[in-house]
Order: structure tokens, then C-alpha cells, then sequence
């Protein structure tokens, strides 16, 4: 059978451009089935797909995201036990452990004020710690390390102990009752305490007298004549023993004894005491 040219031409063409299809996307002309018969003329596979024998990409696992390293907790400051404006008989000890160290030259008063607080700021910074002034758990530890347990008198160097209870025979009338336990003087009516000061009482050789006694003189501006010192607000009480205002007390504390008398500290108490005592009054100094 005879094709026309025109029908030749355009059968050539379409051959042409299969076959640069099958080229492109990788087709095959399939063959003829045993019965001669043949399927599809053009089977196309494209790249990747099953059986071009080209993998496809295996899709990429999901990045994790990074994580931080852990952070160990900062260690809770240590608690603070006593700082400035504190006041008791556990800041006084503190301030008598200070002073075994040389860092407090003062006496004890038992009020944590500015000198204490650079007391314990130098004990600090010395250690290696923070120099906060305040005494925390851990200041107080290193500090009772290097201490001893203070007595009595170190924590009232200056005065400032409580009174003991008064002696029975102080307990009528009115009476100037005096402990050498405690180193107080109760000014006593009926029973109730008026007032009590820290007092100071003879050395060694020259001691005060125990007992009951009364005052049988006053004398607001007297000097000792066996001493030449003065002893304002005397109120002599047993020969030239007398309760009076001592300067050296004032400035010493402790560190100090009279020559007999009963010494007071504070000025302004023993004033007031002076105005009130009378000639005829109980004197009762006891243990």
C-alpha cells in the first residue's frame, strides 16, 4: 500500500518526536505481547519514580533541638543570726568574742551599733568572707571556732548585768540593797524596786563590808581626805565607807576596784538616787 507523501511526512515527524519524549523522560516502546498484540505504545517513567531504578531521596530526620547544659542551683545564702540595730545578751557575747580577738576594743554593751558592724566586717574579710557586717550562720561559726566561751564579767566589763534576787532583809522599809553576786544596787521601797545600777566594791586588801547598816550621811560634793579623790554624791553608810559616783569606774569598768565604797558608774542615776535616800535609811550589802 501505497502512503501518500504528505501522510509519510507527518508519520515521520510524529516518530521523530516520540522518540525524543522517550529520550527526555525515559520511555520504552514495549514490545509485542506472545499474541503479537501490543499493549500501550510508550511507557513513561519519570526519574525517581518506581522501577527507573533511580532512589529517591529518603526524606532528612528532623533535627533536635539543642539542649542547655544543666545549671546547678546557687547554694541559699547563709541565714543572718544578729546585724545592726539588734540588741540581748547573745549580741553582747558576740561583741566579748570580738574583743578576744583585739576586734572590738570597746565593752560589751549587748546593742549591735556601727563599731560592732566594722568589728565583725574586718573578722570577715580576714576569713575570706563577704564583708557584709552582719553575722550570719557562718561568721558565727568561724568565730566560736577561735573563741572561748566568755565569762560573767567579760560581758559586763562596763556594767549592764541583770540584779539577782534581793535579800529578804531588803524586803521592808527603804532600803539601798546591795549584791556583790550580781555587783547591782537595788533602791528598794516596801518590797519594790525604784531603780538598780552596777556598782563596784573594794580590792583585795580594802574590802566592803556585808551587812545592815544605815546612812548616816550625805554629801554631794565630798573629796576623800585619806585619798584625795573625789566621791561626789557620798552616802556614807559604815566609818568612811560610802556609796558614791566614781570617775575611775566610769572610765575603767571592772578593770578597777575602789578602797571600801560602793562605786557607781552612771551619774545621772546616782543623782537621782542621791535626791531620794535619806539619813536614816537601811543599807543591806550582802552575797
Amino acid at each position: 500500500m501505497r502512503i501518500p507523501g504528505r501522510t509519510a511526512v507527518l508519520l515521520l515527524a510524529s516518530a521523530v518526536t516520540l522518540a525524543a519524549l522517550a529520550a527526555l523522560c525515559g520511555c520504552t516502546v514495549r514490545p509485542a505481547d506472545p499474541d503479537g498484540k501490543r499493549g500501550l505504545p510508550v511507557q513513561v517513567q519519570v526519574p525517581g519514580s518506581p522501577g527507573t531504578g533511580t532512589a529517591r531521596p529518603a526524606p532528612a530526620a528532623p533535627s533536635k533541638a539543642p539542649t542547655a547544659s544543666p545549671v546547678a542551683p546557687a547554694a541559699p545564702a547563709p541565714r543572718v543570726l544578729w546585724s545592726r540595730g539588734d540588741s540581748g545578751p547573745a549580741v553582747r557575747e558576740l561583741q566579748a568574742r570580738l574583743r578576744q580577738l583585739a576586734w572590738l576594743t570597746v565593752a560589751p554593751t549587748g546593742s549591735y551599733g556601727p563599731l560592732t558592724e566594722r568589728a565583725v566586717q574586718g573578722f570577715q574579710g580576714r576569713r575570706g568572707l563577704p564583708r557584709t557586717g552582719a553575722t550570719d550562720a557562718v561568721t558565727w561559726q568561724r568565730l566560736v571556732a577561735m573563741t572561748r566561751t566568755p565569762g560573767k564579767w567579760e560581758l559586763y566589763v562596763m556594767g549592764g548585768q541583770p540584779a539577782d534576787a534581793p535579800d529578804p532583809r531588803c524586803l521592808t522599809g527603804r532600803v539601798l540593797c546591795i549584791s556583790k553576786t550580781s555587783r547591782t544596787l537595788r533602791w528598794m521601797v516596801d518590797g519594790r524596786t525604784l531603780s538598780t545600777m552596777a556598782v563596784r566594791f573594794g580590792a583585795q586588801y580594802t574590802p566592803t563590808r556585808e551587812g545592815v547598816f544605815r546612812v548616816y550621811w550625805k554629801s554631794r560634793h565630798h573629796v576623800s581626805t585619806l585619798y584625795d579623790s573625789p566621791m561626789p554624791y557620798a552616802m556614807f553608810f559604815s566609818g568612811g565607807q560610802a556609796v558614791h559616783y566614781s570617775y575611775d569606774f566610769a572610765a575603767r569598768g571592772y578593770a578597777g576596784g575602789s578602797h571600801g565604797c560602793v562605786n557607781v558608774r552612771d551619774e545621772t542615776a546616782i543623782a537621782r538616787l542621791f535626791a531620794q535616800v535619806r539619813v536614816g535609811d537601811k543599807v543591806v550589802v550582802h552575797w
